[in-house]
């Protein structure tokens, strides 16, 4: 596990950046944190690190569930929070992009329940101040743990 503050949205973006540059298909990131607690600016970042041209919105797909991006790899970007539990993901039929050919970046991942997979990266962000946040990245399997590394070498 690994930690980071940032003290403003620029700076939350530019971590997610980091991290999107090392996303590859299959990748799965699971985004928790309370409201406002900069999910979004970080999925802005990942969109930006996936090289999704610079000028197409990113936004929390709350009410539309999924959003795609196209970049070097498709990015799945979910936000479950109108969503009861993994039955409903599982009506849905989202389950099957969740090791597609793209990465799947996944707010309020943990409406999910039991239904995560074994190899994922999550990243927990919360206040620290009004700009400021903490993020901590925690690597579950080999991939996991292999994206937490690559983030923070040495």
């Amino acid at each position: 596990m690994s930690h980071v503050e940032t003290s403003s949205g620029a700076e939350t973006i530019a971590l997610g950046a980091r991290l999107g540059r090392l996303l590859a298909s299959g990748d799965f990131v699971a985004l928790v944190g309370e409201l406002g607690a900069g999910k979004t600016q970080f999925a802005k970042g990942v969109a930006l690190g996936l090289e999704v041209a610079e000028d197409t919105p990113v936004t929390s797909p709350t009410y539309t569930i999924l959003n795609i991006y196209q970049g070097r790899i498709p990015l799945y970007h979910f936000d479950l929070y109108r969503l009861q539990g993994a039955e409903d993901v599982e009506n849905l039929g989202f389950d099957e992009y969740f090791s597609g050919d793209g990465a799947c970046l996944v707010e309020w991942a943990e409406r999910l329940e039991g239904e995560l997979p074994p190899e994922m990266l999550t990243v927990t962000l919360s206040h620290t101040g009004p700009e400021s946040r903490s993020v901590t990245f925690a690597g579950t399997g080999t991939r996991g743990a292999e994206l937490v590394a690559a983030l923070f070498p040495g």
